[in-house]
């Protein structure tokens, strides 16, 4: 005979709902997921609630289980306490359909934006050939199933709707690491494109994807880390910031990835020197509208101020050590703070409103 728990599970749309409760019966070895087709048969047959496979593969039945996101297929009831409460929410991340069905659309328009495996030219289909020392590495990444719980409990886009546009989340964090380090992929722009495409800079590992990953894939220490390294080597590397120092900075041609509007591809353009920034004014009107509402990622700034340099031509010492580029201030000698709100990268809503 099973026993009565007490459940509270969310229900509601997009226009609002709350938490109700329930008494179920909950038998021997049953899951989350066994307690709510009980009750859709019992109590509530309108509870709308996605799943699938029931075996922990098909990542469809993603909720929150007291708090925590989780499979409700691979949530046994014997974790909990008899005397709990628990309360089943859908996922917080994106937005509710109905009860625990979210809209999760956010994830296929990334996936669609990532450039997909290009493979060598020059090999036929049908030819591929790999080792498997040389797939270990990425292999790990394949077994995701997409339940997004990586997603959703990701803080730079569970709290900050605004960064959507400009993070894809660990999810394609590892599908860039999985194509990055794939044998045969002949992209090399993958560590580009996770940086200025996909704001791998955004995430500060904090490791919470890894935590809630139902196939135990190590995001950040394997996938997330690795991407991060990897864009440090080809950015930030001594020898070319030694290297961008003598050859008088700025004038070395730079570039940026975007994928703009050509169906994913990556590729790049330095029409003006390709300055991706921080600061500065683009002279773009879109971008600039574009900027007072928010963060505005793809603004071309004025060209670095040249370094300082005695008569002879020779770089002093302290330019040399210095960790900012090309003058003592980031901004250059002739900004005047606070900058102008045309100058800034990041509005405040409310920054015009009166002050009280």
């Amino acid at each position: 005979m099973g026993t009565k728990r007490e459940f509270r599970i969310w229900r509601g749309d997009e226009n609002g709902g709350d938490l109700q409760d329930y008494t179920v019966e909950v038998n021997e070895g049953e899951v989350v997921l066994d307690v709510i087709h009980r009750l859709q048969a019992t109590e509530a047959p309108d509870l709308a609630c996605r799943w699938n496979c029931k075996a922990g593969k098909c990542g469809s039945c993603s909720m929150e289980i007291n708090g925590k996101p989780r499979l409700s297929c691979m949530t046994r009831m014997s974790t909990f306490e008899e005397a709990e409460t628990v309360t089943v929410t859908p996922l917080r991340t994106f937005p509710v359909i109905r009860d625990l069905v979210t809209d999760v659309s956010f994830n296929y328009e990334k996936a669609r934006e990532t450039p997909a495996f290009a493979p060598p030219a020059d090999v036929a289909p049908g030819d591929y050939r790999m080792q498997q020392v040389d797939v270990e590495r990425s292999q790990e990444f394949r077994k995701c199933i997409e339940c997004f719980l990586c997603q959703t409990v990701c803080h730079v886009i569970r709290d900050h709707e605004e960064n959507k546009q400009a993070f894809s989340g660990p999810r394609f964090f590892i599908r860039a690491a999985e194509l990055d380090m794939h044998p045969l992929d002949a992209r090399t722009d993958r560590k580009e494109y996770a940086q200025a495409e996909q704001g791998l800079g955004f995430c500060n590992i904090t490791k919470c994807c890894t935590e809630v990953c139902p196939e135990h894939i190590k995001i950040t220490d394997n996938g997330i880390i690795p991407m991060k390294e990897r864009v440090v080597d080809h950015r930030y590397d001594p020898l070319v910031w030694l290297g961008s120092k003598i050859f008088r900075r700025g004038q070395v041609p730079q570039t940026f990835v975007t994928s703009a509007q050509h169906g994913g591809a990556v590729h790049s353009s330095a029409p003006h020197g390709g300055v991706h920034s921080h600061a500065g004014g683009s002279h773009d009107a879109p971008h600039e509208v574009e900027a007072q509402r928010g963060v505005n990622w793809r603004r071309e700034v004025p060209h670095p101020t040249a370094p300082a340099t005695d008569a002879n031509g020779k770089l002093p010492l302290t330019e040399l050590t210095f960790d900012r580029a090309a003058a003592p201030s980031p901004f250059g000698d002739d900004i005047n703070f606070p900058l102008p709100p045309e100058h800034l990268n990041f509005a405040h809503p409310s920054q015009d409103e009166p002050k009280h």
